[in-house]
């Protein structure tokens, strides 16, 4: 099982990787293969697949499309408060669910 702690650096590498798509894309085209970042970003993509539609939805919002905590609770009509303990509720799906080969 990983720690909150790596899932938190995880989901920070993943965001990063989404904001940033279109440079990693166009950096494949003359290295010839993607940064290892793609396959921490299908793996956590494919967990989530089998998530509630809630954590689905948060993931997505906060991770993908690079929302912040208050930017997608004023969108929703949340209180900031409830979207963080959505994110903790994401963050304890994910430890429950990730499991990562050790090197």
């Amino acid at each position: 099982m990983l720690s909150i702690a790596i899932i938190r650096e995880d989901l920070k590498d993943i965001r990063y990787y989404y904001l940033r798509k279109a440079t990693f894309d166009e950096a494949r085209s003359f290295t010839g293969r993607m940064n290892e970042i793609l396959d921490k970003v299908n793996m956590y993509n494919e967990v989530m697949q089998k998530a509630s539609p809630r954590l689905y939805d948060l993931y997505y919002s906060l991770y993908i499309k690079n929302h912040t905590q208050e930017s997608l609770s004023e969108e929703l009509g949340y209180t900031p408060q409830y979207v963080q303990r959505l994110n903790k509720r994401l963050l304890k799906y994910l430890q429950s669910v990730v499991v990562r080969e050790s090197a």
